[in-house]
């Protein structure tokens, strides 16, 4: 179902695409963050169409994500941003990049609000780890995520935590050559797992507060194990899920007390995003298969 992805009517994508993304706009998103907060969920939100070739459009990227914390402050919602530097011309010109993200940086800081910086492929990881050292030393309210499938994150994770940031560990999502893998990564997304309990127990044992960002029902009940284990206070980590994935463990685990945060995606650039969400989970591309037969 994968591969036949890039066969499928567009409207059909667009109709599945309506579980995972809030809406085109931002009063959709806010609308949708407003649902969540109701029910006791925190929301990072995501404007999607992080492609870009020229500076002025990185500029429009940046523009928009503090259009997103103006109003999220306005109304009194309990939600943070996540920005891909590419989106704000990494790859283009590092310099205004990093102007325009600690513009962002102290917008979210006025309004008491904190930023994600996500980590791309394995060309921008030491750029945006540099990045996202170069920005700490000047805004206490930004964090970074690590990907558990490289080999390279138990090395990027030591100076990390010796400042005690706020980390985000998932799996990782790009397609990578092996030699930046972690053992059968390539081929068995499970094999991600006693790496990733490992990155989170640091994060634990280092004091750092840390975002566990998966859907793996399995590796979930690992690092809660692990944490009641240990001791571990509640509020030093809290589960990360994608809108519309796996919603009954995202509500169990609210209902166990845990805080659960929903990573809220919304724009344009819908096509993009569903393809890329579907080429990277089998089950969602199942829901291809479902939505052709009626189910």
């Amino acid at each position: 179902m994968a591969r036949a992805i890039p066969w499928a009517p567009r409207a059909l994508i667009h109709k599945i695409s309506r579980r995972y993304i809030a809406g085109d706009n931002l009063t959709d998103a806010l609308h949708r963050v407003r649902q969540l907060n109701a029910q006791g969920f925190t929301v990072t939100l995501d404007v999607l169409g992080e492609t870009i070739s020229t500076l002025p459009q990185a500029q429009a990227t940046a523009d928009t994500y503090m259009e997103v914390l103006h109003a999220v402050h306005e109304q009194g919602l309990q939600a943070n941003i996540s920005i891909k530097p590419s989106a704000f011309g990494l790859l283009l010109e590092a310099q205004q990049c990093e102007q325009l993200i600690a513009r962002v940086l102290d917008t979210a800081e006025r309004h008491r609000n904190s930023v994600c910086l996500d980590m791309e492929d394995a060309s921008c990881t030491q750029k945006e780890i540099d990045l996202f050292m170069r920005l700490r030393a000047r805004f206490g309210n930004v964090g970074l995520a690590l990907q558990a499938y490289l080999l390279r994150t138990y090395q990027d994770l030591e100076p990390l935590l010796h400042k005690a940031h706020t980390l985000r560990i998932c799996k990782g999502i790009y397609r990578e050559d092996r030699t930046h893998l972690v053992q059968d990564a390539w081929r068995d997304r499970s094999a991600i797992n006693e790496h990733f309990l490992k990155h989170v127990e640091r994060c634990f044992d280092a004091g750092s507060f840390v975002g566990i960002a998966t859907h793996d029902a399995a590796l979930i009940a690992s690092i809660v194990k692990t944490a009641r284990k240990h001791g571990i206070d509640p509020g030093r980590f809290e589960f990360q899920m994608l809108l519309g994935v796996c919603e009954p463990l995202r509500d169990q685990l609210l209902d166990m007390g845990f805080k659960v945060r929903v990573y809220v995606p919304f724009g344009k650039d819908w096509y993009g995003y569903s393809t890329r969400r579907l080429n990277e989970n089998p089950r969602i591309a199942g829901y291809i298969a479902k939505a052709l037969i009626g189910l």
